[in-house]
């Protein structure tokens, strides 16, 4: 497959090593800071007419929460199937759907490609279904990243709180600040942590009088999520089970679907 890259900082770099190990061709880079990129641009138009030159099948977007969601509504009217790993613009997420559907495109989201992550969120959901008959049990997220990291809390800690919720009906609440009073037994604490260069840790503690229960992933280097992000773009690509072109919203929930 021919590939274009939006965003080409380290992670853009390590996908591109990923994807030429895979067997695919990156066509195009775009970044408006990488000097070493063949698009060097933050303007949507030169973007496009480079993605469009390169003759791209398939787009994987990389960038900041500061671009990401100019870089969306740009790229999907293009109707090459696009990858979004950037975080920081899902509050804009029924837009996005309304315009992928107008457009008979393929997208996909995910906050984490890893397929170690995306296997824990299935355990932390088990998890906070079996702790929802014992009320004794408290539930809290904590999630440290490296300092180079521009948001928080991060998109997967999110994600995890939205599955701990989903699953766990006495937690109605979603608290990602510092608290300066006592929590509410509703509330779900979000804690945040940036440090370092630690590449991502995210940990469920399930807490009572008597014992502690901790669901830790540990993520040593982002060569997973780069990989992840890869085979997210090939099953986008790919024709769905009915043999036709997949079209629509997805996120990592289905690629693991069909596994």
């Amino acid at each position: 497959m021919k590939i274009a890259l939006v965003g080409y900082g380290k992670m853009g770099h390590m996908i591109e090593k990923a994807a030429l190990m895979r067997g695919h061709e990156v066509v195009c880079t775009v970044d408006p800071y990488a000097k070493d990129a063949s698009c060097v641009t933050a303007v949507s138009e030169e973007m496009l007419k480079a993605i469009g030159d390169s003759g791209a099948e398939g787009i994987i977007e990389f960038s900041h929460p500061a671009s990401v969601t100019n870089n969306i509504f740009s790229l999907v009217p293009t109707g090459i199937p696009l990858v979004v790993g950037t975080t920081g613009w899902v509050d804009r997420l029924e837009e996005v759907r309304r315009l992928v559907d107008d457009t008979r495109t393929a997208f996909l989201y995910s906050s984490n490609f890893s397929v170690g992550v995306n296997l824990f969120y299935k355990m932390v959901s088990e998890a906070a279904r079996l702790m929802a008959e014992f009320e004794e049990y408290d539930v809290a997220v904590f999630e440290s990243h490296h300092n180079q990291k521009a948001d928080s809390p991060s998109g997967t800690g999110l994600d995890i709180a939205r599955r701990i919720m989903e699953n766990l009906p006495r937690k109605t609440t979603l608290f990602t600040d510092s608290f300066t009073r006592r929590p509410e037994p509703s509330e779900l604490h979000l804690a945040s942590v940036r440090v370092g260069s630690v590449p991502g840790t995210h940990t469920v503690y399930f807490d009572s009088a008597a014992d502690t229960i901790e669901l830790t992933h540990t993520a040593r280097t982002r060569e997973g999520f780069a990989l992840g992000a890869v085979r997210a773009l090939e099953w986008l690509a790919s024709p769905g089970p009915d043999g036709h072109a997949r079209i629509g919203v997805y996120t990592m929930n289905d690629v693991f679907s069909e596994v």
